[in-house]
């Protein structure tokens, strides 16, 4: 049985059950619908070849050589499509809906799977995508500068059953110039908008959603501009943090981290650091001094910090004192703080 459904549906049995992407290896590694799994008809090469045969021979030249290129594959493809869905119930896309989808769909059909295409191809997808940045969501942004230990609070957070989505983590990036920490590789600008979408589309509008405060771009992903400029307009808690506290919480945190990555990434930054600074704040580097380098740096990014919470309405920033960075502690003062005062917006409610 093969049955075509529009992509709310074809997301809802994604839950469920495997979905294939059958686009070339490039096209998936670009970016794809989260969980997919890649079984391309045509590699790279192919899809190339093909595609020009359409354009100067005819549709009915180009499916005749897709035919030929992949005819001895298709007993690779049914075994493939077991391993992936043994029950064989099975959701499958290509770019629009079209060929190369149905190709896979009739033959996986013809062997007894039960087959579920997508409706416009992951072209609809990238539609629906887009969509959900246009919905409104009851954000609550956790803020504090640089080392306040806010990724580790959000973590907290979401043990206690609070909504969070970690933008860092879906953008494999802290969001500084040490941000990739020397090994962490980001997602396209496509694929980050993706699996952002995947976890809006779970939030509960009824209760708050804990975004970590960033600017618009984390590395080299941006953040789109309609949940961005929601975040600008959202309730700042921003965790006040003792600046020693903060200094020994990156020491911990990138003080273990290769020297010529850090040498690399303050150099990146040495004409907003300065040169003087730039010059010391390597040779801490070198000499171990890990201590006197973060807080060289700290100066550079407390004031950018600074310039970003006063692009805010003031009565929209809540400063929570904190002792340490301790995440433990500091969910508990937030969570108190939210209940002591009058922040959330309207018909949301804090589920503690």
């Amino acid at each position: 049985m093969t049955q075509t459904l529009d992509i709310v549906k074809f997301l809802e049995l994604a839950d469920t059950i495997p979905v294939v992407d059958v686009r070339t290896p490039l096209e998936f590694e670009h970016a794809s619908i989260p969980g997919a799994f890649n079984l391309p008809i045509f590699s790279n090469e192919e899809r190339v070849i093909v595609g020009t045969t359409y354009k100067q021979k005819g549709r009915e030249e180009a499916i005749l050589l897709g035919f030929d290129l992949t005819g001895p594959k298709w007993s690779g493809f049914i075994q493939q499509a077991l391993k992936i869905a043994p029950g064989k119930k099975i959701l499958v896309h290509c770019w629009r809906g079209g060929m190369r989808s149905g190709a896979m769909a009739w033959a996986l059909n013809l062997y007894g799977f039960e087959v579920y295409l997508l409706e416009g191809g992951y072209k609809r997808y990238r539609n629906w995508v887009l969509a959900q940045f246009k919905e409104n969501y009851p954000i609550l942004i956790l803020g504090g500068m640089t080392g306040s230990g806010k990724t580790k609070t959000l973590v907290k957070l979401k043990e206690l059953n609070q909504q969070v989505i970690d933008l860092e983590d879906l953008a494999q990036h802290q969001g500084s110039s040490y941000g990739s920490m020397g090994y962490l590789k980001q997602p396209s600008q496509e694929h980050f908008e993706n699996l952002l979408a995947s976890q809006l589309i779970k939030i509960d509008k009824t209760k708050p959603l804990w975004l970590e405060d960033e600017s618009l771009s984390i590395g080299k992903c941006f953040i789109p501009n309609p949940i961005f400029q929601q975040m600008r307009e959202s309730a700042l808690l921003k965790l006040e943090v003792p600046f020693q506290e903060r200094v020994d919480f990156l020491v911990e945190e990138y003080g273990k981290l290769d020297k010529e990555f850090l040498i690399e990434s303050t150099v990146r930054i040495g004409k907003r650091l300065g040169p003087e600074q730039t010059r010391d704040a390597i040779a801490a580097i070198r000499e171990d001094r890990m201590d006197t380098f973060i807080k060289i740096v700290l100066v550079y990014y407390d004031k950018t910090y600074a310039n970003g919470q006063g692009k805010r309405e003031k009565e929209n920033i809540h400063i929570i004192e904190c002792s340490s960075t301790e995440a433990d502690e500091n969910s508990s003062l937030l969570l108190n703080y939210i209940q002591s005062n009058e922040i959330l917006k309207p018909n949301t409610i804090l589920n503690i």
